[in-house]
């Protein structure tokens, strides 16, 4: 199992880079999203969204650690 320090390290990494995004929105709703990771803070880190809306969207390393968000990078 990671730590968060391992994931925050992992995604500062993949910064620029193209992901795919499953968020588990509970009740069995996933949303499936395609984006960049953007920016990386202290305690979260900032995906732009591929929609038209030019959409950022944040979560927390302990989102990834807890697999409420699963990241696929697309390299």
């Amino acid at each position: 199992m990671k730590t968060l320090s391992a994931i925050k390290e992992e995604i500062e990494n993949h910064v620029g880079e193209k992901i795919v995004l499953r968020d588990s929105g509970g009740r069995r709703k996933v949303f499936v999203k395609n984006g960049v990771i953007e920016k990386t803070y202290t305690s979260i880190f900032v995906i732009k969204l591929d929609d038209s809306n030019d959409r950022r969207i944040s979560y927390s390393y302990s989102d990834v650690l807890t697999k409420t968000v699963q990241i696929v990078y697309a390299s």
